[in-house]
């Protein structure tokens, strides 16, 4: 129950709710599944919002644990008293249970522990009174571990050092200070080497801790991982020796002086700069992963482009550019390779663009998807031309983030797709069917490696692949799968799923044909009651016996849809009048939850619809753009690539996207990109600034005065 009120008050939710979702959870239910099918139970919440519920609860439980295992441990040395239980039971982070936890915590031999063994522990207390002549009192104390006055007198200074070290609330304080008024600053190494000046801006910096941005954390951190930045805090040790000096009365205490120095120099200050550095670095992975995992999903939501015949083209320069073909459905058709851009001779070229007419012609090619990696500008370029030299009206083509096709031709998905292909030719595959159906070819590839995150690689990997794991399952589940088209990947997604149950399903396809209701799904091996539960509402069958095969309503409410068809004397021809009702009536009358019933009406009103035909689609395009057409003011429509902490990247159509700054995003102030602009949006952009050398194109998205225009 604490655990409940604690996670309601955080997440500013019901009790009834957090209780709910963990009950549910316990039962095994999936996210996706309680957030589309339990709404009245839970109150509509969301999928990320249950699985906040789910995580708070799970931080909770380990720290709830960790108090347990800590005062056993005190209780166990005797020292447990209830003013140190109430503080260990009132601490909220694991890093204030282990500070509470500290003086009593098994040490290594330390200094202080070596001086407290010789017996020296009496001359320390007697340095904190200062009332006595400790020089005179040392001689008492001297062992052979400590033969001189000087060295028990040290061992002594040594004892007091560590307990000022571990008294949590000193520590508190300091770690207060650090957080509020350090900065953290960082140099150029002196043997760094930092070619592309990556890191220029942080040769010389410094900003406050309270003020640093989460992408700044990850750069320096990136850049004191590589080498090249030196990073440190810049502390006011004045104030800080100041504050403990009058906490101790130390002044005119020489003993007491030193030992408060030893304890936040050495010891107090490097411990809260790392808690400050990890606190800063876990906030600034968060936003990273979170960014990641929006992007992420706007473009795992990107509108499938239907019924097009593509033609995928790897670019490439030496080796040639690789060319597949697939059609509507995305099945294979054919594939080759030419050498259209240089160092390949004229004829070459001139025989390259034949045997591309040659193929457009013969599969009536609608959309040539272009990789925008290496030679992607030559590419562009060449197949504009071709385009217009032959008049192929009908015919347009796209630029496609090829992130990850690499890897994915590599896999062994790939290899099991087409295994007489090879690992280029498997790329251009990729490429195309991006454009027709860009989640179910995404899903094939590891999220990691799509290409649109920041500092991806200096976060947590498993954070990171457990939090782009859950965009994935989250976005497939919404959309929904048809159950008899569907590749492992996409069905292993599919809620109460997995890999072994998603081959068994294509398994029972090839051996039985397509599936014509969902209740087949029984007959699939080792799919028992439970997965079926969980995964049937997410499964469509478009051709299926039954038209609500085709929604997104679960078989559990087919029995409901039977008795609203009865009640409003109607059938699935004149589902329009659903229009009309009135959902809390008629809730009412059929004893079905409002917000489930809501779901319901709007499934039967649109069977098979898919949700990503609301968003953009990509940007067509017939002629190359290139940086020599482009003037300041120059208005231009682009597709949005990757959204970061300072502003976007937006494809305009030249070889580098182009950056809106985050200042540039909106006329109001916007303190998150994300809140005004998503992966795959097609956005309206003028030219700001032109760096021809370099090829940059800085944009905006705010319309510039037509004095401002040239």
């Amino acid at each position: 129950m604490e655990n409940y009120t604690k996670i309601a008050e955080k997440l500013n939710i019901s009790q009834k709710q957090v209780k709910t979702i963990l009950d549910l959870t316990a039962e095994g239910n999936t996210v996706p599944f309680i957030a589309r099918y339990r709404k009245d139970m839970t109150g509509s919440l969301d999928e990320v919002q249950i699985k906040a519920i789910i995580d708070e609860n799970g931080l909770m439980t380990k720290l709830a644990d960790r108090k347990k295992s800590v005062l056993a441990k005190i209780t166990e040395l005797g020292k447990l008293t209830d003013a140190l239980e109430a503080s260990i039971q009132a601490a909220e982070k694991l890093s204030e249970v282990e500070d509470l936890y500290l003086p009593y915590k098994e040490k290594r031999r330390t200094k202080g522990t070596i001086a407290r063994e010789a017996g020296l522990f009496d001359l320390s207390q007697m340095m904190v009174k200062n009332q006595v002549d400790i020089q005179a009192e040392a001689l008492k104390f001297l062992s052979e571990s400590f033969p001189t006055v000087d060295k028990a007198i040290q061992g002594a200074i040594d004892i007091l050092s560590e307990m000022i070290a571990e008294a949590a609330p000193l520590r508190n304080w300091v770690l207060s200070e650090i957080k509020r008024n350090s900065t953290m600053t960082s140099t150029l190494k002196k043997t760094a080497v930092d070619e592309k000046q990556i890191f220029k801006i942080y040769y010389e910096f410094s900003e406050k801790v309270s003020e640093l941005p989460n992408y700044r954390v990850l750069a320096l951190n990136r850049g004191e991982k590589l080498g090249i930045l030196a990073v440190k805090f810049e502390n006011d040790d004045e104030k800080i020796n100041r504050f403990f000096e009058s906490r101790f009365s130390a002044q005119g205490n020489p003993y007491m002086m030193a030992a408060i120095k030893d304890a936040t120099k050495k010891k107090i200050i490097p411990a809260m700069e790392r808690i400050v550095r990890s606190e800063l670095n876990e906030k600034a992975e968060a936003s990273a992963i979170e960014a990641f995992g929006q992007n992420l999903k706007n473009l795992l939501l990107v509108a499938p482009l239907k019924g097009y015949t593509v033609l995928g083209f790897d670019p490439g320069f030496k080796n040639g550019c690789k060319l597949a073909v697939v059609d509507a459905t995305g099945k294979f058709l054919d594939a080759t390779v030419i050498y259209p851009t240089k160092p390949a001779s004229a004829s070459r070229i001139e025989a390259s663009k034949k045997e591309l007419v040659a193929l457009i012609k013969k599969y009536h090619v609608d959309m040539i998807a272009i990789g925008n990696g290496t030679a992607s500008r030559e590419s562009e370029a060449f197949v504009a031309e071709v385009i217009k030299e032959n008049k192929l009206d009908k015919t347009f083509y796209v630029i496609v983030s090829e992130a990850g096709a690499s890897v994915y031709s590599a896999s062994e998905i790939a290899r099991e797709e087409f295994p007489d292909l090879s690992i280029e030719k498997r790329s251009a595959v990729s490429i195309a069917r991006r454009i027709q159906d860009p989640l179910a070819e995404l899903v094939k590839i590891e999220p990691q490696a799509i290409g649109v995150g920041q500092y991806q690689h200096d976060v947590s990997e498993k954070k990171l692949e457990e939090n782009l794991d859950f965009v994935v399952e989250t976005v497939v589940n919404q959309v929904g799968v048809n159950v008899n088209t569907a590749s492992p990947s996409l069905l292993s997604h599919v809620a109460g799923l997995n890999g072994t149950l998603a081959q068994n399903i294509v398994a029972y396809r090839d051996e039985n044909g397509a599936l014509k209701s969902r209740a087949q799904l029984k007959k699939v091996p080792r799919l028992g009651e439970k997965a079926f539960e969980q995964a049937a509402g997410f499964l469509h069958v478009p051709e299926g016996e039954n038209f609500l095969d085709n929604t997104g309503v679960h078989p559990e409410s087919y029995s409901a849809v039977k008795r609203i068809f009865d009640l409003l004397q109607i059938d699935e021809g004149k589902l329009e009048q659903l229009k009309s009702v009135d959902i809390k009536e008629l809730a009412t009358k059929l004893e079905v939850g409002p917000e489930s019933l809501k779901d319901i009406i709007e499934d039967l009103l649109k069977p098979g619809r898919d949700l990503r035909d609301s968003f953009d689609a990509p940007v067509l395009r017939q002629d190359v753009l290139d940086i020599k057409d482009l003037f300041i003011g120059q208005k231009l429509e682009g597709a949005v690539r990757n959204v970061v902490d300072f502003g976007a990247f937006v494809d305009i159509g030249l070889h580098d996207d182009g950056l809106v700054h985050i200042s540039d995003l909106s006329k109001n102030f916007v303190k998150n990109p994300h809140e005004v602009i998503a992966v795959g949006q097609i956005v309206t952009v003028w030219v700001k600034l032109i760096d021809k050398e370099r090829g940059k194109i800085n944009l905006t998205m705010i319309e510039p005065r037509s004095s401002e225009r040239k």
